[in-house]
């Protein structure tokens, strides 16, 4: 669905309700404390709810220009974090030149992964390097068990995933007091909000540690924002409008205050400038007052922008609000 289309399709909300009259006042950023790299939209998996529509036959990839481009931001400016982010990351060709470069300019690095390309041979040397440069692993697994992970990504998934862990954590990830964190990422798989994160944080902890022997530190639940291949399947199932009013009625007035978009800058594979990577998918640019690429780089500017917002925004601002770092509000 082309992304003009998905966003006449937001505006027919149940009720005709709109996002920005939620709103006591429009939304502003407040810093860029985080830069957001979606490196490219190559991945090994094909999720139905990927807002991104990542897969194994896209071809976008972020060049060396645009990353030469992050790194003078950074030398410039010292973003405190750099989020990587795709698609697989892994698959981008110059992410280890990259991230050797970024290493010494920020304070943390975070490279978020499904672990499946790691069990390959071409990319295993990647698990010492994250290592040795310090990388946080943020791993997106759907379910803590076998059957519902694989049911969801394919036969054998969920021990690749499992595996991968285990040599992490051998390495020192998710171990106290070595400084390697190792976050995991829970997306319902159907047409419903995810529960309570401290909840679900416990049951991965009890199943994935007692059982299969791994450890992770912690557990993010982002509520699925009805963009790209989700809005799709949401559109598809029948289940649009019953997903939108779950949005709505749970909207929380408290979550605004924290919102992703308000410390986060989101750098799409070709260098443009986004509030957050799903604003960067229906593409709703920065503020025309704001740069739009990274070569423009502003900071000044960019960091008191005002801050796009349409009904996907339903999807941050439900229940306890959700984020790339999970859920805004303590349960």
């Amino acid at each position: 669905m082309q992304r003009q289309h998905q966003l006449e399709h937001l505006a027919r909300t149940p009720n005709a309700e709109q996002f920005h009259h939620k709103l006591a006042s429009p939304i502003y950023a407040r810093n860029v404390s985080i830069l957001q790299l979606n490196v490219g939209k190559r991945c090994t998996l094909s999720c139905k709810h990927c807002h991104v529509e990542a897969g194994p036959e896209r071809w976008e990839v972020m060049s060396e220009e645009t990353f030469r481009a992050c790194l003078e931001v950074q030398k410039r400016h010292s973003v405190p974090t750099l989020d990587i982010t795709g698609g697989s990351p892994e698959l981008n060709p110059n992410l280890e030149w990259f991230i050797n470069q970024a290493a010494p300019l920020t304070q943390r690095i975070i490279l978020r992964s499904n672990l499946q390309l790691l069990a390959q041979e071409d990319f295993r040397h990647l698990i010492d390097f994250f290592a040795e440069r310090g990388v946080e692993l943020v791993v997106s697994l759907p379910a803590y068990t076998q059957e519902r992970t694989d049911k969801q990504r394919g036969q054998g998934s969920f021990e690749t995933c499992v595996q991968v862990m285990r040599e992490l954590n051998q390495l020192g990830y998710a171990q106290p007091g070595s400084g390697l964190a190792l976050n995991l990422v829970h997306n319902p798989v159907g047409a419903y909000l995810p529960g309570s994160q401290t909840s679900l944080e416990q049951e991965y902890r009890r199943n994935l540690e007692h059982r299969w022997g791994v450890r992770f530190n912690r557990l993010f639940a982002l509520t699925n924002s009805p963009v790209g291949r989700y809005l799709e399947f949401l559109i598809r199932s029948g289940n649009f409008e019953q997903y939108m009013d779950s949005l709505i009625q749970s909207f929380n007035p408290g979550a605004v205050e924290d919102l992703m978009c308000r410390d986060t800058l989101s750098v799409a594979w070709d260098g443009g400038l986004y509030d957050c990577d799903f604003n960067q998918m229906l593409d709703l640019p920065v503020d025309h007052q704001a740069p739009s690429h990274i070569r423009d780089f502003d900071l000044q500017a960019l960091r008191r922008r005002r801050i796009a917002v349409g009904n996907h925004c339903f999807s941050c601002t439900a229940g306890a609000g959700s984020s790339c770092q999970g859920a805004l509000e303590t349960e």
